[in-house]
């Protein structure tokens, strides 16, 4: 689009997996279903934080809702414990069942231990609501696409009309998946923070141009419900789950930025990772201990900055990425139309 966002520098691939470890995997689906107009104009995106045994080596985690009309799996014992133990998985709506199933057969062939001679793991799944595209009552999403999903992982990752993203649409045009990446230079160490979205949400409207001066041929639709958007961000920073959530909260100023208002019928959820630290499922010390940044630091003030510029770049990577998508009943939606 030729515009720059923010103030802080990108990460050298502008992506989520600038963070070091992190990899995306996508399997998207867009095909026919029967002869009555149906279509399978959808997808599953895994968030893989690191290449090792999630379960075995979890990672600090949070998650923050902005507005809380989304069917997420996962997210209560997140918050809880304060830790990561599998992927972080997205798809549609419906296909939320099939994707915890699939994810969870692919830990449990990693872990045998699970559900036998330890506890049970806590998947966590995210969705938007593709219905205007894709078939959703048809259930295209199986198991077997969140199982080959997280074994596509890879970096960099794949934005626009892929994976979760395939059918999605955003403030009227055709969305999806969508990363960008900021780096913080501290006195220690340079930290990383790694956003990717999966964006579904806003109605049509002339953002583009309003906030950036960008000008764009031809109309968005304007039949989509409310959406929704999930966001995934990622840091080696040293940050505790609570520190997580604060800088969580701060994506809803990248979101806000673009025109999202958080509207009634839309669920905007935030889950947020760090790989400082990988915690072991098993020990046998009583005690642990780890660093983490001081609240009162500057850098914490610039983490902040960087998930807010981090997102609001994410969600216009997803429209600039994305291209024109054929759906369900004929229905098509054009890709942001850039001059």
């Amino acid at each position: 689009m030729g515009m720059k966002v923010g103030l802080l520098p990108t990460g050298e691939l502008n992506c989520i997996t600038d963070v070091c470890g992190v990899k995306v995997g996508h399997v998207t689906l867009d095909h026919e279903i029967g002869e009555g107009g149906d279509r399978a104009c959808t997808g599953v995106t895994a968030i893989l934080p690191h290449k090792g045994n999630l379960f075995r080596e979890k990672v600090t985690a949070a998650s923050y809702v902005l507005n809380g009309f989304g069917k997420t799996t996962g997210l209560v014992q997140l918050n809880e414990l304060g830790v990561l133990e599998s992927p972080i998985m997205l798809t549609n709506t419906f296909g939320v069942p099939a994707v915890t199933q699939g994810t969870l057969e692919y830990m449990l062939n990693q872990n045998p231990e699970i559900g036998d001679t330890t506890g049970t793991i806590n998947v966590v799944v995210g969705e938007c609501n593709d219905s205007y595209l894709n078939s959703i009552r048809k259930f295209p999403v199986k198991p077997a696409h969140a199982r080959e999903a997280l074994q596509l992982s890879e970096a960099p990752a794949e934005e626009g009309a892929v994976g979760a993203g395939k059918g999605m649409v955003c403030f009227g045009y055709k969305g999806g998946i969508g990363t960008s990446s900021r780096v913080i230079e501290a006195a220690d160490a340079p930290y990383t923070i790694g956003v990717l979205v999966l964006s579904n949400f806003g109605q049509k409207e002339e953002f583009l141009r309003e906030k950036y001066g960008i000008t764009a041929k031809g109309e968005g639709i304007a039949e989509t419900p409310d959406g929704s958007i999930m966001i995934v961000l990622a840091t080696d920073a040293p940050l505790s789950d609570r520190q997580l959530q604060r800088v969580a909260k701060r994506c809803g100023i990248g979101l806000g930025r673009t025109g999202s208002h958080f509207s009634h019928g839309s669920g905007d959820i935030v889950i947020a990772f760090s790989t400082a630290y990988k915690i072991p499922h098993e020990s046998e010390s009583v005690m642990e201990s780890r660093k983490q940044l001081r609240e009162d630091h500057p850098v914490m003030n610039h983490l902040f900055q960087a998930a807010a510029e981090a997102t609001e770049e994410a969600i216009l990577n997803s429209l600039s990425q994305a291209i024109t998508t054929k759906g369900r009943d004929g229905r098509v939606v054009e890709h942001y139309p850039l001059n």
